[in-house]
């Protein structure tokens, strides 16, 4: 079987991810990773004993990489040649400038949430639209937030047909060891619509989303209540026994111990998953309420890993490596291991 070569540009938090997510797609083979300092992800890299190939996106900061004796593959163009499609992780506005490398070497990218749409032929999601990205060359994925989300909404619009979602994010303020965004004390509220809900009606025309955000001093996984109208009243059976279904959707309980973000993040850890990152998102059956014909639950949004299936599953489209989205995330989620829980 001839695997499909991938490369990862931007070794940061989603970076680290989805170069270990390739690593498991046994139809993939990851030839390296691309970066341009010696961050404290690199240097972990390093000390794990080189598994990844790096490449330098920039050599200015080369005679620092030897000085630590961090091993260097070459260059950016180096690897990008001889990849198949490469997954841009860059911090948002570098993967626009990285596309004419591309470009320049006629290879397919997918980019990730922070780019603007208009980098990429298709914006895109593995279970909403996976069709429309088939054999194109540019790919963008939507933000962590909106990619649970769709996933949700997705999946009662295939059970029962949603016409309408209306949802609050109770979102994070920054990934756990990030500083830049201050010590706080504080909540705050974006102005309405948020981008989730109009991000979710690009991908998901037929529905018609509004959301309210408000950012929360946490680091660990936002939180989503979401007030779906179907084109029939929903009931909590309905709901729930679509939702049980999903391999990408994790059925939780309060009386469990999972009392919110905090809980999943330590039970992700106690399993032993690498960072104690969770591909999937979870959804409270406690949430789940009838409210008039609409139906309303709470998800929990795992920020650092949740994009990393939508993903694999764009290189599955931009390749054509499977014609429709249930054969793709089918193996996306075997090799991912999502779904386990369903049957146990």
């Amino acid at each position: 079987m001839k695997k499909i070569k991938v490369g990862v540009a931007g070794y940061g938090v989603i970076g680290q991810r989805l170069a270990d997510g390739v690593v498991l797609q046994e139809d993939m083979e990851l030839l390296g990773v691309i970066d341009l300092a010696p961050t404290l992800a690199i240097r972990a890299l390093k000390e794990k004993g080189m598994p990844y190939k790096l490449y330098l996106a920039s050599f200015e900061k080369e005679e620092e990489f030897k000085r630590l004796g961090i091993p260097i593959s070459g260059s950016m163009d180096d690897l990008v040649k001889e990849c198949d499609v490469i997954l841009d992780s860059s911090p948002g506005g570098i993967g626009a400038r990285n596309k004419e490398i591309y470009l320049k070497y006629n290879k397919k990218a997918i980019f990730q949430g922070g780019e603007k749409n208009s980098v990429a032929d298709v914006f895109f999601h593995g279970y909403a639209n996976y069709e429309r990205g088939l054999n194109k060359q540019f790919l963008k994925l939507t933000s962590c937030n909106t990619t649970g989300l769709i996933r949700s909404v997705d999946c009662l619009d295939k059970a029962v047909g949603i016409e309408r979602v209306a949802i609050t994010i109770i979102r994070r303020v920054a990934d756990p060891g990030d500083y830049h965004r201050g010590l706080t004390n504080a909540l705050q509220i974006d102005k309405a619509p948020s981008h989730q809900a109009l991000d979710l009606m690009t991908i998901m025309p037929h529905i018609d989303a509004t959301g309210i955000l408000v950012h929360t001093p946490i680091t660990h996984g936002h939180i989503i209540t979401v007030v779906a109208s179907g084109l029939k009243k929903i009931n909590k059976e309905q709901a729930l026994e679509a939702f049980s279904k999903h391999p990408r959707i994790r059925i939780v309980s309060i009386k469990d111990g999972f009392l919110g973000n905090a809980s999943l993040f330590r039970y992700a850890r106690d399993l032993g998953n690498p960072r104690g990152d969770m591909y999937e998102i979870a959804l409270w059956e406690d949430s789940i309420v009838e409210s008039g014909d609409s139906i309303m639950y709470a998800i929990n949004i795992p920020q650092e890993a949740v994009t990393i299936p939508e993903t694999i599953d764009g290189i599955r489209a931009v390749m054509g490596l499977q014609k429709n989205s249930a054969e793709a995330t089918s193996k996306t989620n075997k090799y991912l291991g999502l779904g386990k829980w369903i049957s146990q």
